[in-house]
């Protein structure tokens, strides 16, 4: 299972960026064709994005224009490739939008010779009526990988002021976090971060999401890698607590005994499940 704690958006008009991008830590590379490209840019940044894709060999995302966007076609069309791994949809509000982006890419797997359900699909949530929809949008195709959140739209569509705090986003954020669960897709990807200055407010922000149960950020800036990672990579003290707590419950079973404790507290299997899952993250990383 790879990694996905990281994704980073790449301006998809910017040559330069595109190219030292896959050289970046990051988990995974969106190449953005939406808010970091103007609209004469929008041509020349498919054919950037095409041919970057295409040496890329990691995982590599594009974000389309929106539905609504006089771009959203040209942009499906022209970048589904063998060496896409997904589309991020922005502005994800209905399962309309998704059904219509799954025909299409199915179409272009069939027409491209790619393995039919190959290019994954993960929807931004940024609006109220998206959020308001969010489990639908989950549901709606097996091409849906997971969600992420977009605050600053969100805010803008639901007339809040955006704080340090993020009181305004926690409901929005829980939301996400608990629709994921039901409708059984990975654990959402928490917003951008803009203020690439303050990498204390960052590192807040980003163990606040961490604790409800986001599995990553949205990034803007390499900086932000190494400090996402200070967050979510295991300590050493993490990962040898986990091996103990493994083996303690694994001799507790072969003992026959019914109650767990270890260091004075309940040990149940949930618990085990986590540290287990945890131990074979840091294992496939180490390869």
């Amino acid at each position: 299972m790879e990694r996905s704690y990281s994704w980073m958006f790449v301006p998809g008009s910017d040559e330069k960026k595109l190219m030292k991008a896959i050289s970046l830590d990051a988990d995974v590379l969106i190449y953005d064709l939406e808010d970091a490209v103007s609209p004469h840019e929008k041509t020349a940044a498919r054919t950037h994005v095409k041919r970057t894709i295409e040496h890329a060999d990691r995982m590599n995302y594009v974000r389309i224009n929106s539905f609504d966007s006089a771009f959203f076609q040209e942009d499906v069309i022209d970048m589904i490739h063998n060496n896409l791994t997904g589309i991020v949809l922005p502005k994800a509000e209905n399962t309309k939008q998704i059904a219509l982006l799954d025909r299409m890419i199915s179409e272009l797997e069939e027409e491209r010779k790619i393995a039919t359900g190959k290019i994954k699909i993960v929807p931004i949530i940024e609006t109220g009526c998206g959020l308001y929809n969010a489990f639908k949008i989950a549901s709606a195709s097996r091409r849906i990988e997971r969600l992420a959140f977009g605050s600053m739209d969100f805010a803008l569509d639901i007339g809040a002021h955006l704080s340090k705090e993020g009181t305004e986003l926690l409901y929005a954020r829980s939301q996400l976090v608990v629709v994921s669960r039901a409708a059984g897709v990975k654990a959402p990807i928490d917003t951008v971060f803009p203020d690439i200055k303050d990498p204390n407010g960052f590192i807040t922000e980003t163990r606040a999401s961490k604790d409800l149960g986001f599995q990553g950020k949205l990034l803007i800036h390499p900086s932000q890698i190494e400090l996402l990672s200070q967050v979510y990579a295991p300590t050493e003290a993490e990962i040898a607590h986990a091996k103990r707590l493994i083996q303690a419950f694994e001799s507790s079973v072969t003992k026959g005994e019914g109650v767990l404790q270890l260091d004075g507290k309940m040990v149940d299997l949930p618990i085990v499940d986590k540290a287990k899952k945890m131990l074979a993250a840091v294992e496939t990383q180490s390869r």
